[in-house]
């Protein structure tokens, strides 16, 4: 579903992504992890069109979008859920939600929105309860579910996932990625960056290892967690007690 080869990625003259390759199959959650600084954000915004790749090959359901803008990568079918969540503040939680569903433009019904709004609360029904609230006004854990439930009204094939566990308490991250692995359940493709490793890769099929803007290492979930070299740098002394 989306194929990257060798993808250079700059800010004016300095050179973030390093001749990235990777892929996401159709159905998979993909975890892409790597300290602060590594490029994993800039990778996103990369391939969801906020910043054009500079060289190299970006393709999305075999059209090329390595240079195409943000709105049209949107109504091809992928949608990012960006860190910090990025929401209108001063709107409603069902104006936020409503703005997901931009690109879809005329063509779909009221009914259509409908349906899409009611399986976004059905999935996040803590939403449900704060509909007329201002979104700047939740807590961050229900504003990271409305910024899931936003990138959902798009009816995206794939979804960008950029660190959904910062600034949240224990409880409620495992509530956001207990969201995530049903998404994937429900069939939905799923590229997740995030520091914290072993969130990512108990719900991920397959990783990658981001350094200094070039993929250092990949490979199953399950490789990964067993990798001494991650072990070492992102998953920390004991990382298995917290499972088992």
């Amino acid at each position: 579903m989306l194929k990257l080869a060798s993808v250079v990625t700059a800010y004016g003259n300095t050179e973030v992504l390093h001749g990235v390759s990777l892929h996401v199959r159709a159905g998979e959650v993909v975890a892409l992890v790597g300290a602060n600084g590594a490029g994993k954000s800039t990778l996103l915004n990369t391939i969801s069109g906020i910043v054009p790749a500079r060289r190299g090959s970006v393709l999305f359901d075999g059209k090329e979008i390595g240079r195409a803008a943000a709105d049209r990568i949107v109504r091809l079918g992928l949608s990012h859920v960006p860190e910090g969540r990025q929401l209108f503040g001063p709107l409603s939680v069902r104006d936020n939600l409503l703005l997901g569903a931009y690109s879809r433009g005329r063509a779909d019904t009221r009914a259509h929105l409908h349906d899409d709004l009611e399986h976004v609360l059905d999935t996040f029904p803590r939403l449900r309860e704060r509909l007329e609230q201002r979104a700047g006004t939740l807590s961050g854990g229900e504003q990271q579910m409305l910024a899931i439930a936003r990138g959902l009204m798009a009816r995206p094939k794939l979804l960008l996932f950029d660190e959904p566990s910062m600034g949240l308490a224990p409880r409620v991250m495992e509530e956001i990625f207990r969201a995530i692995g049903e998404l994937r359940h429900q069939g939905l493709t799923v590229l997740l960056v995030e520091q914290n490793a072993r969130w990512a890769l108990r719900i991920a099929d397959r990783g990658y290892v981001l350094e200094n803007g070039r993929l250092v290492l990949d490979g199953t979930a399950e490789e990964m967690l067993d990798n001494r070299e991650v072990q070492r740098a992102y998953l920390g002394k004991g990382y298995r007690e917290v499972w088992e």
